[in-house]
Formats: C-alpha cells, structure tokens, sequence
C-alpha cells in the first residue's frame, strides 16, 4: 500500500474465512460486511473518521471479526 499503514493480506484473508466459518448464512455475512464497509465509507467521507488509510471493506472485516472473537470489547 502507499500508505504508512500496512495490511497483513493473509491475517485479512484468515479474519474473513473465519467470519464465514463461523456463520450459518454466509449471504447475511457478506451483506453485514458490505453494508458496515458502506456506513464507514460514508463516515469517512464526512469527515467524521481520522482520515484512515485501510480501505473500508478491510476495516470492516477487522472491526467483525474482533467482536467475533472477543464479544466482551462490545459495549452494552
């Protein structure tokens, strides 16, 4: 990447087949992937996010897959 932020492509490819592993409906994950990827992309472009490097598909891949693994960071 360009950027001074690198992603690991083969730690993102694990994250992915482990959030399609562990679904019942890898349709609904896909959709759940995109659709946050999109909210980012989005909050991104407002200005709202620190102007981030990480595309927001990966992004999203990373943010689900963390609260796959560790449910107890979620607030609530």
């Amino acid at each position: 990447m360009q950027s001074g932020i690198d992603v690991n492509h083969k730690e993102l490819a694990q994250r992915a087949e482990s959030l399609i592993r562990h679904t019942s409906n890898r349709y609904l994950t896909t959709v759940k992937i995109a659709f946050r990827a999109k909210q980012r992309r989005f909050d991104d472009f407002d200005g709202l996010l620190d102007d981030s490097m990480i595309k927001p598909v990966q992004r999203a891949i990373i943010e689900m897959s963390d609260e796959q693994d560790q449910p107890d960071l979620l607030p609530g």
